[in-house]
């Protein structure tokens, strides 16, 4: 298979599929005229790569549990602490968007959106400290 049918069966742009080479999660075989040719192979770690990605996992991740994945003597235990860990950063950027909504939310509130120039959005985004999350 050529790039444009790996990307089109895996879902995942031609430019992501030429990175994930560069970082050696595959490593299609070259025809002589320099194409790469796909096998199944990795057109499956590229659909799994794809898969993990779209749930939050990092780069690290991703080659971590390809490892697991094709390891027969894996411990669940050991997907699921990645799993895990994966679980607690979306959760921590949840609280921080969560936050900045907040925040975001109180200014939009205290600011009379009239004829008037001051605005309590911009006083805040011109101060030297950093917006704080209201409760």
């Amino acid at each position: 298979m050529n790039i444009s049918d790996v990307a089109e069966k895996s879902g995942l742009p031609a430019k992501t599929i030429r990175y994930y080479e560069d970082i050696g999660f595959i490593k299609p075989r070259r025809l002589p005229n320099g194409y790469r040719d796909f096998q199944e192979t990795e057109l499956h770690k590229l659909a799994f790569i794809g898969r993990a990605r779209s749930l939050g996992f990092t780069i690290d991740d991703c080659r971590r549990l390809l490892g697991l994945y094709n390891d027969q003597s894996r411990a669940s235990a050991d997907v699921k602490r990645v799993a895990e860990y994966n679980l607690r950063e979306i959760d921590a950027k949840i609280a921080n968007l969560q936050a900045m909504r907040a925040t975001l939310s109180h200014l939009i509130d205290k600011c009379a959106g009239d004829h008037r120039p001051d605005c309590p959005i911009l006083e805040t985004l011109g101060s030297e400290d950093r917006p704080h999350a209201v409760s």
